[in-house]
């Protein structure tokens, strides 16, 4: 047996004349506007309350904004996956004792270091076009060096 919904309100409103939308206001269409129509004029008050500096403009443009593009381009890897770009036979190798590994990211496609994550336990040279604070400073505490390259 299918379900029963429940009867709409406006059966109860048959044969009351307004069906409860008042006889001198009316039930018009979009009395205030479609959408965010007003909000310059009769619907400011809401806008400024609750939506403050939706209006207006701010700081230059940028024509031809990609977010990936050529601009925005910077591939990141954390300190904590330097070690995956190690190659086996270099991992196992033993070293000496001023000895570091030389790693340069911009070979595997990335372009800054971030310093979340934790360092391998040898020594690294990094190469890579941009380093954030933490990572330098952690690589440089670890025997290391970061070295920026173009």
């Amino acid at each position: 047996m299918p379900s029963l919904r429940k009867p709409k309100k406006n059966n109860k409103l048959r044969g009351h004349v307004s069906a409860g939308h008042g006889r001198v206001g009316k039930h018009r269409k979009h009395p205030g506007g479609r959408g965010n129509a007003g909000g310059l004029h009769q619907h400011r008050v809401l806008f400024d309350k609750f939506h403050p500096g939706y209006f207006g403009k701010i700081g230059m443009r940028e024509y031809r904004y990609n977010k990936f593009g050529e601009r925005h381009w910077c591939p990141v890897i954390n300190l904590s996956k330097l070690w995956s770009l190690v190659d086996e036979k270099t991992k196992q190798t033993p070293l000496e004792k001023d000895q570091a590994i030389v790693l340069d990211v911009t070979k595997f496609g990335f372009s800054k270091v971030l310093g979340t994550g934790q360092l391998p336990p040898r020594p690294l040279i990094v190469y890579s076009r941009f380093f954030s604070k933490k990572a330098e400073k952690l690589i440089k505490q670890h025997g290391g060096a970061a070295l920026l390259t173009a």
